[in-house]
């Protein structure tokens, strides 16, 4: 994946190259040298959109079973309560 950095005055004067960079990897666009914006392909702004898979759809999925899973042994849960 490639990082392009671009002006402002860049980007307004050439956005054919800034939107051809953006199939590689996000295009940062700096005002007076500052980060400002960044562009993405949808492809990539999708896929950092897309909501997380639930645990429950994770363990649904076909193998889940064959994943070896040792909890950690907990040793103390909290303090006892002072009654005092």
């Amino acid at each position: 994946m490639t990082m392009t950095t671009l002006s402002s005055r860049e980007f307004n004067q050439d956005t054919s190259r800034a939107k051809k960079a953006a199939r590689d990897g996000p295009v940062f666009i700096t005002d007076r040298g500052r980060p400002a914006h960044v562009l993405l392909s949808i492809e990539h702004y999708q896929s950092l959109a897309a909501p997380a898979a639930s645990i429950i759809d994770l363990l649904a999925m076909p193998g889940a079973e064959t994943i070896r899973f040792v909890a950690p042994r907990v040793r103390k849960l909290s303090k006892p309560a002072d009654l005092t």
